[in-house]
């Protein structure tokens, strides 16, 4: 028996949830918060839509919190199973969960001294660092490639995704003596191939269902050299301007890649000398567990560090740990890069870095990721103005750049490629998931062409049976 229910990233790129019933076993792929407006966000991720006492084990993905950030309220509401990852996601996960319970508690005190005076009730937190202490007594970190039995006829095996560190496709094996044999195959958030740093995606053989991300099926990104090269003109501009170039970049993951790009320019002898500045204790903690975790490194990369190069170390390169000395970079005069999370600006230091610089066109807002629907992000990138941040409004000066070669998640080229490596005659079922609707739309298009006519976007709450053939 074998059973989908999805719960999230349905036709939105957010809260990866896909909650699967194979042969009596509860389980679900991914636990991830939901990202969006304040109020809607705080709705979505206190309704867990599966009893959390029922639940027999998580297999996760990887650490960005849309995939891992609703794991601490699983064990909140009496969750005594099992999480199931690699061992790069599950140092990550112990950054990204502390780091994500101490944001909510400190967004909750704002926005409870607000209802205190209006004579309203408080919010409780979603969830509390204790609570992630509890949470990563459940992980069972398992490398790539290895079977690991989960009983009733069940097992799965983490294969590269190479979308960050450590993470992972799953694949679902699930004995069924009526119906034969199902494999079930969970591309998670797959990587742009020939991406710095890490290995590209491998590709899992004899899956009958199919969840593929399409977060960017309707485009393709341009070549990793465009990279270089667009990095290389905006620091020459801001160099000649003595302004600013804010990159607002995930802890995990992108930050690590600009990291990477920048130390090439300048062993290629092509950057001026610039102060940058990752400003994000988060970001430092992630760039020590990339710095552990080498085995996850590509050839490229392994190459630069027999040379003796530490691959994401630049000349003026500083982290920025105290709130003290994230706000003095705000009083400097430019030339510097400052390098602050949130990537998609909907909290931490980014957003005292936008409101210093926002309104100067001599500065660069340069986004180097995705950004979802209603996020702070993609009004800017939308150049939509004013704009408020953190309660103030601000007209639009700055110049806004994207680079999308830099994104961690394949392009319709990437998907594609692995899409047609992956399929065989046993494919049946293919669900096209963590896009928005254009997104799933696109994707269904495209694996039409691939020779899949039948693929379904589901919608929240959607079930499906794909025990039978």
């Amino acid at each position: 028996m074998l059973k989908l229910t999805f719960y999230g990233a349905a036709q939105v790129t957010t809260g990866s949830m896909h909650y699967v019933e194979a042969n009596g076993l509860k389980i679900l792929l991914d636990c991830g918060l939901y990202q969006g407006h304040r109020k809607e966000a705080f709705e979505v991720n206190r309704q867990m839509p599966i009893d959390p006492q029922t639940i027999d084990a998580v297999i996760l993905s990887h650490a960005h919190v849309d995939h891992s950030g609703n794991l601490p309220s699983l064990t909140r509401r009496g969750f005594h199973g099992k999480i199931y990852s690699t061992p790069a996601t599950c140092d990550l996960c112990d950054i990204l969960l502390r780091d994500s319970a101490f944001l909510q508690l400190r967004d909750l005190e704002i926005v409870n001294k607000k209802r205190a005076q209006q004579g309203q009730h408080l919010f409780e937190p979603l969830y509390e660092p204790e609570d992630v202490d509890q949470v990563m007594k459940c992980f069972r970190p398992e490398v790539l490639k290895r079977q690991v039995d989960l009983g009733n006829g069940v097992s799965f095996i983490f294969h590269n995704a190479g979308h960050i560190l450590g993470s992972a496709q799953i694949q679902l094996d699930v004995q069924d003596a009526r119906n034969g044999n199902r494999r079930l195959l969970f591309s998670g958030d797959l990587g742009q191939t020939q991406q710095p740093i890490l290995r590209d995606y491998d590709y899992p053989e004899g899956a009958d269902t199919v969840l593929i991300e399409s977060t960017y099926a309707d485009r393709d990104h341009p070549s990793s050299e465009d990279v270089k090269g667009r990095l290389k003109a905006l620091m020459d501009d801001i160099c000649q301007l003595r302004s600013k170039l804010i990159i607002p970049a995930f802890s995990v993951g992108r930050t690590q890649q600009i990291l990477y790009y920048l130390n090439r320019l300048q062993e290629e002898h092509r950057l001026p000398d610039i102060p940058i500045f990752v400003d994000s204790p988060l970001s430092l903690k992630a760039t020590q567990i990339y710095e552990r975790h080498r085995e996850c490194y590509d050839e490229d990369a392994s190459d630069i560090l027999r040379q003796g190069i530490d691959p994401m170390k630049c000349r003026g390169l500083q982290f920025v740990e105290s709130p003290e000395q994230s706000m003095a970079l705000d009083r400097q005069e430019g030339p510097m890069v400052i390098i602050a999370a949130s990537g998609m600006c909907e909290g931490g230091r980014v957003l005292h870095h936008l409101q210093a610089t926002i309104t100067d066109p001599r500065n660069v807002i340069l986004f180097v990721g995705f950004q979802a629907e209603s996020t702070l992000g993609r009004r800017i990138v939308e150049r939509q103005t004013p704009l408020k941040i953190l309660g103030e409004t601000y007209s639009l000066g700055a110049r806004v750049h994207t680079i999308n070669a830099l994104s961690a998640h394949a392009d319709r080229h990437g998907l594609m490629n692995w899409f047609d490596g992956i399929k065989g005659k046993r494919l049946k079922h293919v669900f096209a998931v963590h896009g928005e609707p254009d997104n799933v739309t696109a994707m269904k298009a495209l694996l039409k062409t691939h020779g899949f006519d039948k693929a379904v976007a589901p919608v929240k709450g959607q079930k499906f049976d794909v025990s039978a053939s």
